[in-house]
């Protein structure tokens, strides 16, 4: 069975499916291997995980499970803020490609601003030129990240993955990464499931008009501002659902109507200052855990 995804290309050509699957927090081993298993069953060929979420061996076991040439999956990892630095980043890469056992990854991000990561970026080029990463970024960048980033790199990078959702669109963010040619992808689409969210009435409506869950109607408003998505779940049904999103379009109007829905409200906190400290470094281990 396999369901339709959309590609996007990044500024190099290479194309990553608009619809990943997330696993984040997901890191039970009956819970993994079903929802992951369903996830590959279903059609999905994109998976986002990182270091820090502790699940890289799983993922791999199942990705090797399911008999599937490694080609045909798009993989993204993450480095996490311990290991900036140009030798530690290559190492983390390393010991992330054994833990996948992969011999390449496809995207490979710096997981936050955290101090190192320009000497992290030297090394993601090297290796991305080597042809170990297809596609190299980072996560939780803002504009002026960015630009010091770009200031002291041979290669810009290709794609920036922030919370993004109908409450937190990251409007000037998004139009500063479309004019750098940098992909815009979107953790949390779905508001990490917030349920006032799930019940705004303008959700509602539209998603009745469609004969559309609320989750497909936000995952939709990310696919037509031309976002790349890895929402989670663990559920089947949903994980089916959020993949079934090309089957129908919202109007402009409609659009516009999820637009005004911005609130500026993140649901989780700033990716400066508290998130980069070595307190929150020590609190989200003990979390992933």
């Amino acid at each position: 069975m396999s369901l339709a995804n959309k590609e996007l290309e990044a500024v190099n050509g290479v194309k990553i499916p608009q619809i990943g699957f997330g696993v984040y927090k997901l890191n039970k081993g009956e819970d993994f291997e079903t929802a992951v298993g369903e996830a590959i069953r279903i059609g999905y060929r994109h998976f986002d995980t990182a270091k820090i979420y502790g699940n890289e061996k799983k993922l791999g076991v199942e990705i090797q499970k399911s008999k599937i040439p490694r080609e045909e999956f798009f993989i993204t990892s993450k480095v996490w803020n311990t290991d900036l630095g140009y030798e530690a980043t290559k190492n983390a890469f390393e010991k992330t490609c054994e833990n996948l056992n992969m011999q390449y990854i496809d995207m490979y991000l710096i997981h936050f601003a955290a101090p190192g990561y320009i000497e992290a970026w030297r090394a993601m080029e090297e290796l991305y030129l080597e042809g170990k990463i297809k596609v190299i970024g980072v996560a939780n960048f803002e504009i002026q990240h960015l630009e010091k980033l770009m200031k002291h790199s041979k290669i810009a990078p290709m794609i920036n993955q922030i919370e993004t959702h109908p409450e937190f669109p990251q409007d000037e963010l998004h139009e500063y990464l479309a004019k750098h040619k940098i992909l815009h992808e979107a953790w949390a689409p779905l508001g990490q499931g917030n349920k006032d969210l799930f019940k705004n009435t303008t959700l509602k409506t539209i998603a009745s008009d469609h004969e559309k869950t609320v989750a497909q109607v936000i995952l939709r408003w990310h696919i037509q501002r031309g976002i790349i998505i890895i929402p989670k779940s663990s559920n089947p049904k949903r994980i089916k659902e959020n993949i079934q999103l090309f089957d129908f379009e919202l109007s402009s109007e409609e659009m516009k109507k999820i637009s005004e829905l911005n609130t500026g409200r993140r649901y989780s906190h700033s990716p400066t200052g508290y998130m980069v400290n070595p307190i929150y470094n020590k609190l989200m281990k003990m979390f992933i855990k």
